[in-house]
């Protein structure tokens, strides 16, 4: 777990207020099924939303790296992805392990590691954990891959039994 205390607090913020702020058919399936953010942590597959320039909906499958309280995932410079974010950066994703876990977030990207501006000032540390996960000669970091951020502003977990995740 790579969130600090007020991570987690703000995480935990955001859970609690987009839950209170959803509809009743959502909360009625959610309340008392939901775990604190501090269970929120690791590298999971996720079903990444995006939109086309003819307002189509897109879904991928994108590896979610749930650090510092926020999704962070890649893909290829040249992916449809790639161009849907660079031209309308809200997106939705969503982790699911059957029944046991969902995870639904909707939010705002931020690239990471733009090709011609600045890195974020946090993407040497990201990039770090990345070249540890995958391997350091995985990628041409700088022009094959894009990172992104998403900033979220709801999420929601549903997890009916805790133990069935945790093992106990």
């Amino acid at each position: 777990m790579r969130e600090t205390p007020e991570e987690l607090d703000k995480l935990q913020a955001l859970l609690d207020s987009s839950l209170s702020g959803s509809t009743a058919h959502l909360r009625s399936i959610v309340e008392g099924r939901t775990i604190t953010a501090a269970h929120l942590t690791g590298m999971c597959t996720l079903a990444l939303s995006t939109v086309t320039a003819k307002g189509e909906p897109r879904i991928s499958g994108a590896d979610g790296h749930f650090l510092h309280g926020r999704w962070h995932f890649g893909t290829a410079r040249n992916a449809a992805k790639a161009r849907h974010l660079a031209a309308r950066p809200a997106a939705s994703v969503a982790h699911m392990r059957g029944e046991d876990l969902g995870v639904f977030t909707h939010g705002t990207v931020e690239e990471m590691n733009p090709e011609d501006a600045e890195t974020t000032a946090d993407w040497q540390e990201l990039l770090v954990y990345l070249k540890d996960f995958y391997d350091d000669d995985a990628f041409d970091w700088n022009r094959e891959v894009v990172y992104y951020r998403l900033n979220p502003h709801w999420m929601t977990v549903y997890a009916p039994d805790l133990d069935k995740l945790t093992g106990t």
